[in-house]
């Protein structure tokens, strides 16, 4: 994956220590169950909010609608408003949102392949 310098950026802003630091804040954004399964489940679809919350099990309209709001913020994902009654809104993944889910695949493929060592160490552990 290639990185990009944004103009102007500040090193301090994108040093994930620094407490204050922009990419800090960034990566706690996109960090959480929601925003992965959610651009796990846009991937290179382009998918309506009802389909979006049938396709991740369990999340609610609020943290859905949070969700995506905080993505599109940061550029990841793209919404379309069509003009009809009611409202038809589409969400899809921007280049940065696609470039985002090979990471995420790769997280979802190491939850697959570490699956059974990671319940072997849990049940080790509470037993």
């Amino acid at each position: 994956m290639v990185s990009q310098q944004v103009a102007g950026a500040d090193k301090d802003e994108a040093d994930l220590r620094r407490a204050d630091s922009l990419a800090r804040e960034i990566f706690s954004d996109v960090a959480n169950k929601w925003a992965f399964l959610i651009i796990e489940a846009l991937g290179e679809r382009t998918l309506r909010f009802t389909e979006l919350r049938r396709a991740v099990e369990g999340v609610s309209h609020k943290m859905l609608t949070q969700n995506l709001r905080m993505l599109e913020r940061n550029g990841l994902v793209e919404r379309c408003v069509h003009p009809t009654v009611p409202p038809r809104v589409d969400y899809t993944l921007t280049e940065p949102g696609r470039a985002l889910r090979g990471t995420v695949d790769a997280m979802c493929d190491w939850t697959h392949r570490y699956l059974g060592a990671i319940e072997h160490a849990r049940l080790r552990f509470d037993g």
